[in-house]
Parts: C-alpha cells; sequence; structure tokens
C-alpha cells in the first residue's frame, strides 16, 4: 500500500527526482559526446566553405553590415576596417564545454599592423567565465578605438546622430565575458550559415519598389475613377436623350 502521510510522500517525490536527476545528467554527457563527435565531422565542410567564400570580394563585411545586431555596432570607418577581412573562423574548444575562439583574418591595410585578430572565451571547471584577445597594433593616427571615444565627446554632436562606439573595442571588452552579445552571434547564428546574411536584400531597394508599387497602384485607381465618371456622365447623357425624344413623341400625338 502506498505512502499515507505528506511526510512519506514527499520522501518518495524526493528519491524519484533524484532519478530523473541522474538520467538528466547522463543524457547530457552522452549528447555532448554526439555533439564532439558531429563538431569533427563538420570541419573540412568548414574549411571547403572558407575556401569558396574567398573567392567573393567583401563577403565578410557584407555579411556583417546585414546582419540587424552586429550593423548595429558598426561605425563608417568600422565598415571601411572591415572590407580588408578576408576569412572568419569560430573554433569550439575539443571538449566544446570549455569555451571556443574567434579569428578574424585581415589583409594589409591602413588602419593596423595585424594579420591575426583573436578572441577567446574560456568556462573554467567552476563554471566562471573568462576572456582574451589579440591586442591590435594601431598604425599611427588610425585608432578607431581612441577616435570613437573622442567624437562621442563632442558637445555639438546630436544625440539622435551619434556613431555606436567602435566594433574593435570589442576586442579589449573582457567586463561580462559569460554575457558575450557579439561573440555569441557570430558564433551561434553568423557562423553556422553566413551566406543567409550576405544574401539579404537591400531594404531600401525593397523600400523603393514598394513605394513605386504604391504609386502605380494610385494612378490606376485614378484611371479607374476617371472611367466611372465618365460612364457616370455618358449614362446622363443618354438620360436627358431619351426625355428629349419622348417630349418629341408626345408633341407629335397632341398635333
Amino acid at each position: 500500500m502506498g505512502p499515507t502521510r505528506p511526510q512519506e510522500a514527499i520522501e518518495h517525490i524526493d528519491e524519484v527526482q533524484n532519478e530523473i536527476d541522474r538520467l538528466n545528467e547522463q543524457a547530457s554527457e552522452e549528447i555532448l559526446k554526439v555533439e564532439q563527435k558531429y563538431n569533427k565531422l563538420r570541419q573540412p565542410f568548414f574549411q571547403k566553405r572558407s575556401e569558396l567564400i574567398a573567392k567573393i570580394p567583401n563577403f565578410w563585411v557584407t555579411t556583417f553590415v546585414n546582419h540587424p545586431q552586429v550593423s548595429a555596432l558598426l561605425g563608417e570607418e568600422d565598415e571601411e576596417a572591415l572590407h580588408y577581412l578576408t576569412r572568419v573562423e569560430v573554433t569550439e574548444f575539443e571538449d566544446i564545454k570549455s569555451g571556443y575562439r574567434i579569428d578574424f583574418y585581415f589583409d594589409e591595410n591602413p588602419y593596423f599592423e595585424n594579420k591575426v585578430l583573436s578572441k577567446e572565451f574560456h568556462l573554467n571547471e567552476s563554471g566562471d567565465p573568462s576572456s582574451k584577445s589579440t591586442e591590435i597594433k594601431w598604425k599611427s593616427g588610425k585608432d578607431l578605438t581612441k577616435r570613437s571615444s573622442q567624437t562621442q565627446n563632442k558637445a555639438s554632436r546630436k544625440r539622435q546622430h551619434e556613431e555606436p562606439e567602435s566594433f574593435f573595442t570589442w576586442f579589449t571588452d573582457h567586463s561580462d565575458a559569460g554575457a558575450d552579445e557579439l561573440g555569441e552571434v557570430i558564433k551561434d547564428d553568423i557562423w553556422p550559415n553566413p551566406l543567409q546574411y550576405y544574401l539579404v536584400p537591400d531594404m531600401d531597394d525593397e523600400e523603393g519598389e514598394g513605394e513605386e508599387d504604391d504609386d502605380d497602384d494610385e494612378e490606376e485607381e485614378g484611371l479607374e475613377d476617371i472611367d466611372e465618371e465618365g460612364d457616370e456622365d455618358e449614362g446622363e447623357e443618354d438620360e436627358d436623350d431619351d426625355e428629349g425624344e419622348e417630349g418629341e413623341e408626345d408633341e407629335g400625338e397632341d398635333d
């Protein structure tokens, strides 16, 4: 016979819950093994994709500009600098759960000396997050992070027209490695399929086409209105003619 008192029931629930928790832990371990397996299987395809992307000029800057969250972080000069970006690589550490690294490969450019800029995210055994990154070797007078802060401090600048903080400050920001939005967006959203953002149509063009369509619709409606008015006028004229003919017939009968 089952437990009759609430305390006994609670103890039994606790035992069952422990079994559920044990199965959840076992599932997590097995899922991690599957992820590790398929992460290795994906690597040759990521490599092949990178080789193909290298044949498309400005692929990565276009992808970033088309991404709503990343584009919000880009100033004009950031975009100029990112035109020299030739390759992006996201590498998850072998055990996956301890972190990942993002590498940005650049051609020779007027902004900095580095060929590669990297940022790594680590999660230690106790679950504490941390990050580290490449020190950017800016060329003289080209430090976009300083230029951004100087621009922001100009009192004459209207707030609604302020440019965002430079994209490149991300490489020096390690204040909240556990909630690095840009790193997570690149790893989880862009990296799995960057082509979907590269191919995003220009919204301005779409809006322009929409406006043209609206204008065409309005013109067509205007023509329809004119035709309807014309039909009404013709109808009124026909009625007048009919009345005139009836009047003539009546006069004839009177005679």
